[in-house]
């Protein structure tokens, strides 16, 4: 599965592949597997990129144009 929003927040805040790999725990070459799709993305790491960039899933996946993270319950 390749998230496109991935690449485009990650560039947006001038951050380097290195940089998420560090805050997901991982290499820095998986972290860029999963960012150019040669390996899926697990839902923890989505969730997890979801809420260092404030934005839903959804929005990661490339299943809504809204970044807008859904409210809590």
């Amino acid at each position: 599965m390749i998230c496109p929003n991935i690449r485009s927040l990650r560039e947006d805040r001038d951050l380097k592949q290195k940089e998420l790999a560090q805050f997901l725990s991982i290499a820095q070459n998986t972290y860029s597997q999963y960012e150019n799709g040669l390996i899926e993305w697990t839902a923890p790491m989505l969730v997890q990129l979801a809420e260092f960039y404030g934005v839903s899933t959804d929005y990661l996946l490339g299943l809504t144009k809204h970044k807008e993270p859904y409210p809590k319950e």
